[in-house]
């Protein structure tokens, strides 16, 4: 399946990908457009729009796209990506909702692979996804310990 959003990728842009290759759809492909694009290439292509303004996959209240992707393909029952899914939110938004201490740092991270020099928003992903597979192997070691 193809899934799009928005070009210039940071926290969301990346770690959704991350999560619907792992976890949603490995075959998935992915497409980065100007945000005015973003409806009208989901719509050509038939892909599934995500992380824009208006869409199932996107930001609702105080949860990121990352919370929506958890939410409807059944996630949840993962404590690691419960976790994971927290620290994102706090990187992509004001971390209000959930105050995660590793969320300052994943901000961080995500901000400084857009200063690298990468080509384009698929190396900036390609880069970062190692940052996200340590991340949520930090989680799953955080909740076996039961220190979620």
């Amino acid at each position: 399946m193809k899934w799009v959003t928005r070009e210039h990728v940071k926290v969301d842009r990346v770690a959704c990908p991350w999560l619907i290759a792992k976890f949603v759809d490995p075959a998935a492909e992915f497409v980065f457009v100007p945000a005015e694009q973003v409806l009208e290439v989901a719509r050509q292509e038939g892909a599934i729009p995500y992380d824009v303004a208006g869409v199932e996959l996107g930001h609702h209240g105080r949860e990121c796209s990352f919370d929506a992707i958890v939410k409807k393909y059944d996630l949840m029952a993962d404590p690691a990506i419960v976790l994971l899914a927290k620290i994102v939110n706090g990187a992509d938004t004001d971390n209000a909702l959930w105050n995660q201490p590793e969320a300052a740092g994943l901000k961080a991270i995500a901000e400084g692979f857009r200063h690298l020099g990468y080509a384009d928003d698929h190396q900036i992903n390609a880069a970062q996804w190692i940052v996200y597979d340590a991340l949520y192997a930090y989680c799953q070691q955080r909740v076996d310990r039961s220190t979620p």
